[in-house]
């Protein structure tokens, strides 16, 4: 666990007798591929740290439409928001491959912020990132078209390989639509497009970007 902490941005600046602290309150748990971890509406407040796998974080009208939030991956966190105020969980997370986790519960994590007000700042940092993400995506729900959201999402998602872009998340067109809000059916038009226009090729769900994206057409 102790690599796992250091990789992640929430811990990274604890020394090392910091982080042993923390490894020795948190508790491993695995979870298979397509496995509900929390549920919006829980009334749980641990927090979780990825060590390896994937996740997707989503919330669901009373119809059952999903809108997928992120995607969290190794070094990540979730669980942080109930953890500050309270509150039943305020979204699904649910595994996209099999999972390991590490649990720290809210009486061992307060403990710990109350001898370490800089990991409590830190905290606070990245739930207004998520806050400016939340921001940010209802932004392009009001103001950009499709071709806008998937080129505003692929640039997010886009890490340097070399001197090419390239996006490993593997998502389906399914999972592209519940994240930009449009239905499967145009964002396989958008992708098609795309990649006739020499954008990006996609293999095996693995998106490599080639020259800048258009936000519109």
């Amino acid at each position: 666990m102790a690599e796992t902490l250091k990789n992640t941005p929430l811990f990274s600046s604890l020394t090392k007798d910091e982080r042993a602290c923390i490894e020795a309150v948190a508790v491993p748990r695995s979870y298979g591929r397509n496995t509900v971890v929390l549920s919006e509406g829980d009334e749980t407040d641990s927090l979780y740290i990825i060590a390896a796998g994937r996740v997707k974080v989503s919330i669901s009208d009373d119809q059952g439409k999903e809108v997928i939030l992120s995607v969290l991956g190794p070094g990540d966190y979730f669980g942080e928001m109930a953890l500050l105020d309270g509150e039943p969980r305020s979204a699904s997370v649910v595994t996209k491959e099999p999972c390991r986790v590490f649990v720290i519960s809210p009486d061992s994590f307060r403990k710990f912020l109350s001898s370490k007000p800089d990991l409590a700042f830190a905290l606070l940092r990245g739930a207004l990132r998520r806050l400016r993400e939340a921001n940010r995506k209802i932004e392009d729900l009001a103001l950009k078209d499709v071709y806008g959201r998937i080129a505003r999402l692929f640039t997010q998602l886009a890490r340097s390989e070399g001197e090419t872009l390239v996006i490993t998340e593997g998502l389906t067109h399914q999972e592209i639509a519940q994240m930009i809000g449009a239905s499967r059916e145009m964002v396989s038009r958008v992708l098609k497009e795309l990649v006739n226009g020499g954008y990006i090729t996609s293999h095996r769900r693995v998106v490599t970007i080639h020259k800048k994206l258009p936000y519109s057409w």
